[in-house]
């Protein structure tokens, strides 16, 4: 039933020209916002509204199709149609510029498919698949046999339904090219191409095809064996039939198979033979063989001839059509067999079906009656003219609620089924059993009223006993499963208050003697508040205290009771403006937890089984509430300590400004392993860090504390970040097996721009550059802490002037419906559409901070659905001016610390920092730091001074020895050179480079006047 572009015969009009539009270079086309697409979309239907009516359906689809292919910029598209009501397969009757190999395994595929044209047909809904790949097997076919073997990866496949009759539809199907994605725009275009389809296939009826035609092709339009022709004990002719000149030829002479035809007839031609066809059947014999033609596959017919004697014989006809190397129809051969005796079977069935005591209908797959006996026709109300009548336009059926649609989700599962309707008086029953049969579908239909009369007596009583039960079960599986006070309050509301006809829920907990309010519903506020605290335990004048004493369910049923029992409670009686109550007493092993008040609008008197019931809810209510004020204690002691173990605040560095956010993925007392910091370091560097300890938990809480305290201990020695990882690796290693971590340590220096990192399992950090271009770091895949087998890598890059840096943990951009390299292409999208947005001035705290909460709304799963801890870092780089670098050489002798001291006066004089004090004290400085390193190290000697949050000097030398402080005796004519420094600076300290050592100080800045 295929029909490709390329298989068009020469004597058929010429297609009008699909119009392609320029496609855009890869990369700069947004797949689904191409340029006007809504002109665009109209022009294409206008061409489509010009095709002539007279064209034939394969042209039309075969338009259409091209048309959509072009404006969606599709590789090539499908047009699959149904087979029929019940025959459950769809059936590929255009293709557009797709090679045979790619269409073979889609010519024949099943309704009931997980393939997007299947899934598209049957759920009428817009279908996208990313990977291609082959349909389900079919009897007789396995497409994935037949799929092409050197396939591209990643090819998308698009499907939209086509509408039809009812629940038949066919499916308009694209297929893209990798990395392409079909946006609202082109499913919308899509969408209207079907609907195009449908309507100009309507009058043709192409989308309800015959029965016979269908049974034809789901045999395939292949070859075939004469074993699959023939019937056994039934033989069977085989003809030609030559459709250019129509000359009939024949394997044997027809009397041999067709007793009594004419033994002549085959060599009048098709005239002759159709002139033999019964008048009644002559009209759908010519549709069947003109629909196979035109399809170009196989179809099948069953119709009467007229024997020499007048009488008429039953002949199943069974053909295929051939085609030569244009498409063009040249023959059609095909086989006949004489079928009367089954007709004569069907009318001796039909005769003992007739008289039946149960109902019997035999439907068509269009649900059209084909047979009903007469137990059928009083039900149905209609004698036996109803006959190819629609199931649904019988009266009796319509009288029916929900028959038609329980008749058709039955009839869908393709499983017999029965089930019980009432009958169209209201009064009677009868038990329908729907079995479906090759043909279509039979309707059996049994009267049960008296049986359900019995049955609906005994089922009240288990009803109301079973509804009791499945309450009790149902509030107990929600108390079981709530973990707070509002999740108690929520799970009695929405399971007791229904049931009960209830209008309002108060629940009470004790707090010392006192019995305050923990949630309410269907009361005003009002009331709330005056409630709030008004009652004690131990006082005998308020129903809570009657009903805590006696451990039993308190019930009022109307404000008349309630005063009389309790003078004194008119005001919480009007406020209330409820008519009844139940108090409910909530105590656990003999201690007072609360109480559940339960209040009606109008006057009520609870039957035993309701108190009984409200009995047993009352100790369920009591467990749970006292379970939800343990969990709220954990969860603030788990609070409590997830907040020590991260950094309170951030620090406020000119180099950098940063912002975080920290999501753990549970509540309660799991607390998560997720931790960042950010680190002052020396020489006006920042150190950034993030990690995430695996598991929940608070061993895994101890881990990352342990981990954080040693990653900023380490930095104070100014280690590198490999070896600060392979430290880290040591400490992970000693905790067991069963610890694993990962971290990413980054070093950013802002005179150089340059960003030094490490990474131990960490995904790869995010650079957003000013211009809005999202890329990731290049990573070395080390496996995590604890598992790692250093040394692990140092990698460098140089980040733009105010690009923004962003860590993270995979909780951010992993989540059960999406995986990392989905998160991080998310991640990388959000980041460039805010650095686009953002102010073009450097972004403060408070920009980063409003971005944080951006990013983890947009990312992470709401309501709860987290499934691992989530943490972000968003650093704004800010590189140090290079007026604020200063940097000389100095000579390897005494004379070096006299020419420093010269240059650091006239640099800070440069620096408007000409403070005499803090010249001196600079002077003092260098003039030691030289002067050691002239005595004690070697060269070359390089002395640097930095502006920046501090005044920080280097003193640069080739040794690897480093300096420490000692103390020294009264005698000892050196050693105070480190004390001298210590006392003059803020801070100062040694770190190793890569040609040696340098030796800092920090200096505060003076504060402007």
């Amino acid at each position: 039933m295929n029909t490709r572009g390329g298989d068009a015969d020469n004597t058929r009009p010429s297609i009008p020209p699909v119009l392609h539009p320029v496609r855009p270079p890869q990369g700069l086309r947004t797949l689904g916002a191409p340029v006007r697409p809504v002109e665009r979309h109209r022009m294409r239907m206008r061409l489509l509204d010009t095709v002539d009516e007279e064209r034939c359906d394969v042209e039309v689809l075969l338009t259409a199709l091209q048309q959509a292919v072009a404006e969606v910029h599709g590789l090539g598209g499908m047009v699959h149609l149904p087979g029929g009501g019940m025959s459950g397969v769809l059936y590929l009757v255009a293709d557009s510029g797709l090679p045979e190999s790619m269409t073979r395994p889609w010519l024949i595929i099943r309704v009931r498919d997980t393939a997007p044209p299947s899934k598209a047909a049957r759920d009428d809904t817009i279908t996208w698949r990313r990977d291609l790949a082959p349909p389900d097997p079919v009897p007789g076919r396995d497409p994935a046999a037949l799929w092409p073997a050197r396939l591209p990866a990643g090819i998308g496949h698009l499907a939209v339904p086509i509408p039809g009759n009812g629940p038949r539809r066919g499916a308009l199907s694209v297929l893209f090219a990798p990395g392409d994605e079909p946006g609202s725009a082109e499913c919308a275009f899509l969408t209207e191409v079907a609907a195009w389809m449908s309507e100009r296939l309507r009058s043709s009826e192409i989308l309800n095809p015959s029965t016979t035609l269908l049974r034809a092709l789901e045999n395939g339009p292949g070859p075939r064996q004469a074993s699959q022709w023939d019937v056994e004990g039934a033989p069977s002719l085989t003809y030609t039939w030559d459709l250019r000149t129509g000359e009939l030829t024949s394997d044997r002479p027809v009397q041999e198979v067709l007793a009594g035809i004419d033994p002549e007839v085959m060599y009048g031609g098709i005239e002759a033979w159709a002139a033999l066809i019964h008048p009644d059947d002559l009209p759908g014999a010519v549709a069947g063989f003109d629909t196979g033609i035109q399809l170009r596959g196989g179809f099948q017919n069953e119709y009467r001839i007229r024997r020499e004697d007048g009488t008429y014989v039953w002949i199943e006809a069974r053909a295929r059509t051939i085609t030569d190397d244009d498409g063009t129809p040249v023959k059609v051969i095909g086989t006949l067999r004489d079928t009367s005796e089954t007709h004569a079977a069907a009318e001796s069935v039909g005769r003992a079906l007739r008289h039946m005591s149960d109902g019997f209908v035999s439907l068509d797959p269009d649900w059209r009656i084909g047979f009903l006996n007469q137990a059928a026709e009083q039900f149905l109300g209609a004698a036996g003219d109803v006959a190819g009548t629609l199931l649904w336009n019988v009266p009796a059926v319509r009288a029916v609620p929900g028959l038609e649609q329980r008749c058709r989700a039955t009839a869908a599962e393709g499983q017999p089924a029965g089930f019980d309707v009432p009958g169209p008086d209201g009064a009677s029953w009868y038990h329908l059993r729907l079995v479906p049969v090759p043909e279509g579908l039979t309707l059996y239909i049994t009267d049960t009223t008296e049986r359900h009369l019995r049955e609906a007596e005994r089922a009240a009583a288990e009803r109301a006993a079973a509804e009791r039960a499945a309450l009790v079960q149902r509030i107990t599986r929600d108390l079981a499963e709530a973990v707070t006070a509002q999740d108690v309050m929520a799970a009695v509301a929405d399971g007791v208050m229904t049931p009960l006809g209830a209008t309002g829920l108060t629940m009470l907990g004790v707090v010392g003697d006192r019995l305050t309010v923990v949630g309410s519903r269907g009361h005003a506020e009002r009331f709330t508040r005056l409630l709030d605290g008004q009652w004690t335990v131990s006082d005998t004048e308020n129903p809570v205290g009657d009903a805590l004493r006696t451990r039993t369910p308190l019930c009022i049923s109307s404000p008349e009771e309630f005063r009389k029992l309790y003078p004194g409670t008119e005001t919480l009686i009007r406020e209330s403006g409820k008519q009844a109550w139940a108090f409910l007493p909530l105590a656990v092993s003999g201690r007072e937890i609360g109480s559940a008040v339960i209040s009606f609008a109008r006057p009520r008197v609870l039957d035993d089984d309701e108190r009984t019931l409200l009995t047993a809810l009352s100790g369920l209510i009591a467990q749970a509430l006292e379970r939800a004020g343990l969990y709220d204690e954990a969860t603030t002691r788990a609070r409590t300590l997830q907040r020590s173990l991260l950094p309170h605040a951030l620090p406020e560095l000119p180099e950098m400004t940063t912002a975080a956010r920290y999501q753990p993925a549970k509540q309660g007392a799991d607390v998560g392993g997720d931790w960042y910091d950010v680190i002052p370091l020396s020489a006006a560097r920042v150190g950034l860090v993030i990690g995430d300890v695996m598991g929940h938990g608070m061993a895994e809480a101890a881990t990352m504390g342990a981990l954080r305290t040693a990653v900023r201990t380490l930095s104070e020695l100014e280690l590198p970040p490999d070896e600060i990882l392979g430290h880290l690796n040591d400490i992970v290693s000693e905790l067991g097996t069963d610890s694993f971590a990962t971290c990413l340590y980054g070093i950013y220096d802002p005179v150089t721009r340059r960003l030094s990192y490490a990474s131990a399992g960490q995904p790869p950090p995010a650079v957003a550059h000013p211009d809005g271009t999202v890329t990731f770091l290049p990573m070395t895949p080390d496996p995590p802490l604890g598992v790692a087998a250093p040394p692990f890598e140092t990698l460098e890059t140089v980040l733009p002037p105010d690009s923004l840096l962003a860590l993270y943990s995979d909780g951010l951009v992993e989540s059960k419906d999406r995986d990392v390299t989905s998160g991080m292409n998310r991640l990388a999208e959000l980041l460039s559409q805010s650095v686009k947005s953002m102010p073009t001035a450097p972004a403060d705290a408070s920009d980063l901070d409003d971005l944080c909460a951006t990013l983890t709304s947009a990312l992470l799963p709401a309501h709860g659905a987290l499934i691992d801890d989530a943490a972000l870092l968003l650093a704004r780089t800010h590189p140090l001016d290079a007026k604020s670098v200063a940097e000389w050489p100095l000579p390897e002798d005494p004379m070096a610390a006299g020419q420093a001291r010269e240059l650091v006066r006239a640099q800070l004089i440069d620096w408007d920092l000409a403070d005499e004090d803090l010249i001196m004290t600079t002077e003092l400085l260098v003039s030691e730091l030289v002067g050691n390193v002239v005595r004690h190290a070697c060269g070359p000697i390089r002395l640097r001074m930095l502006r920046s949050r501090a005044l920080i000097c280097e003193v640069s030398d080739a040794s690897l020895t480093t300096p420490h402080i000692r103390h020294t005796s009264a005698t000892d004519e050196g050693g105070r050179g480190l004390q001298l420094i210590s006392a003059l600076c803020q801070r100062w300290g040694t770190r190793h480079t890569r040609t040696g050592k340098s030796i800092w100080t920090e200096q505060p800045l003076p504060v402007p006047d």
